[in-house]
């Protein structure tokens, strides 16, 4: 039962940092009930969708990183060499961003961006798990892992263009 305290934008900021709330506000419709779950967004795990995108930007820095500090540059890209399901789902997805970055600012609707983010963030987490950037051991690196750092780059850059609209920060660590 509700006990009817108010509580101030500000001090809700204050205890869940700027971006997760300034994420949750726009995360949903204007027209349907805000329900906040503050123990979720202080939490550093997947549940958080704030976390779960900035993450996924974060990750793809450290991708870079380490494809440097292994010797994989961006000198080939060759997209027909992208060919496991999900290179061809994140690449679907990011062919995706102006149309519903379009649409979101037509209908007035930051929601719809939240939420592409969120997939976003789910389909490259996917594409991390299955598909390697960096050879192992002494594998020699190949133009599959080049074109695979390029679409690395990509996704790092959606997820950044997104969060900016958003107005949420894309930390290059966590």
């Amino acid at each position: 039962k509700r006990a009817g305290n108010i509580i101030e934008m500000d001090d809700l900021r204050e205890w869940l940092g700027t971006d997760a709330l300034r994420y949750s506000l726009e995360r949903s419709p204007a027209d349907s009930p805000l329900s906040l779950d503050p123990e979720l967004l202080q939490k550093r795990t997947n549940d958080n969708p704030v976390f779960y995108v900035q993450y996924a930007h974060a990750r793809t820095h450290n991708v870079a990183r380490n494809a440097a500090d292994s010797g994989v540059d961006r000198s080939a890209f060759a997209p027909e060499l992208l060919t496991h399901e999900t290179e061809s789902a994140l690449l679907g997805a990011l062919q995706e961003f102006p149309r519903i970055v379009a649409f979101a600012a037509e209908v007035r609707e930051p929601h719809r961006v939240a939420r592409y983010l969120e997939e976003l963030a789910g389909l490259y987490h996917r594409w991390y798990d299955n598909c390697r950037v960096i050879p192992q051991g002494d594998d020699p690196i190949e133009d599959v892992h080049r074109t695979r750092l390029w679409l690395n780059d990509a996704t790092g850059q959606v997820l950044r263009n997104g969060l900016d609209l958003l107005g949420v920060s894309a930390p290059e660590r966590m």
